[in-house]
């Protein structure tokens, strides 16, 4: 209870600060922070030919490496993997599979291969297939109340960017609609998306697969599968924005390769006005410096390549951010 009534408080601090005179405060004052005002302000202005109605005003985020960090791994393969360990203790036989040894032994590499991450695949059956959604939900909630990344010693949801939230908070002001479209699971991030983002449930896109209802003696449940699998990362990005949000957005916010579709979906040839932007992450000192060799995932070559002619904002972690965290690491 004190957990979710800090991080509401923090998120009403974030809203009443880009309410204020000076929008995005953890921002530097260069081109990225600059661009992301002048669009709001551009589509905002009543009698302006740029102006967008407020229920065109769509605004979609990646997460991992967007939101919040995805290093060491993506904060969902963390909650796996230390399911995993667990089921382990109980099931030693498991070790024998190829995968789950790779996962225990920390070979992502092994883990990420191939085009649709068969390794990877492989350990969310093992840690969330079968269970019920509410068993789910509970399970992501007990680990995000009690694990914590391993450099920053923090729990996994209070590594938010600060930058980022109040962007969410700006844009949300200025009567845009912000959704989450991220190759994450979408049961996964429903958990706490709105407690951590102040996004609701129903404004979250991500992989799903099938899930099976059924009628038990304590009532009504939805089982888990890792069956008919839609993974909403790359191309499947924009086809998840027309199947599960059935608008194109006007504004997009990514980190790397798995968002360049998305990003040319919002801005390529859209008949409103439009915005991209990517983090780069370049701050080793307080996160994490990579683009094309990262250890998991967050691969950024491409899209970075793409950015100056589709004119998208890049964002220099380093030098564009006063504050990385909503919640700073103890030094």
């Amino acid at each position: 209870m004190r957990k979710l009534l800090i991080t509401t408080l923090a998120l009403s601090a974030v809203a009443s600060l880009v309410t204020a005179a000076e929008p995005l405060p953890s921002w530097n004052d260069s081109a990225p922070k600059k661009a992301i005002i002048e669009f709001v302000e551009k589509v905002t202005e009543e009698g302006s030919p740029d102006f967008v109605p407020p229920e065109e005003r769509i605004a979609v985020f990646d997460n991992d490496g967007t939101l919040w960090p995805e290093n060491p791994v993506p904060f969902q393969l963390a909650y796996a993997l230390d399911t995993l360990k667990k089921d382990v203790e109980k099931k030693p036989e498991l070790k024998k599979e190829p995968m789950v040894a790779a996962a225990l032994e920390g070979d992502f590499e092994k883990l990420l291969a191939g085009p649709h991450h068969e390794g990877l695949l492989k350990i969310l059956a093992l840690t969330h297939a079968g269970m019920t959604t509410t068993e789910f939900d509970q399970s992501v909630k007990d680990w995000f109340a009690t694990a914590e990344h391993p450099r920053f010693k923090q729990h996994y949801d209070q590594l938010t960017y600060q930058p980022m939230q109040e962007v969410l908070a700006y844009l949300r002001a200025n009567g845009f609609k912000t959704f989450i479209v991220s190759g994450g699971g979408a049961d996964f991030m429903r958990v706490w998306s709105e407690r951590v983002y102040g996004i609701v449930p129903q404004q979250v896109v991500g992989s799903n697969t099938r899930t099976k209802y059924e009628l038990r003696p304590s009532g009504p449940v939805l089982i888990k599968t890792m069956d008919q699998l839609f993974v909403d990362d790359k191309a499947g990005k924009p086809v998840g924005i027309h199947e599960f949000i059935g608008r194109r957005p006007i504004a997009c916010f990514g980190n790397s390769d798995g968002d360049k579709e998305m990003l040319e979906y919002t801005t390529i040839d859209n008949s409103r006005p439009s915005f991209g932007l990517i983090v780069h992450h370049t701050d080793a000192v307080r996160e994490y410096a990579y683009d094309a060799h990262p250890k998991s995932s967050g691969k950024l070559v491409k899209a970075l390549k793409e950015a100056p002619k589709r004119g998208w904002s890049v964002v220099d972690m380093k030098n564009d951010w006063k504050q990385v965290f909503s919640t700073p690491p103890a030094e």
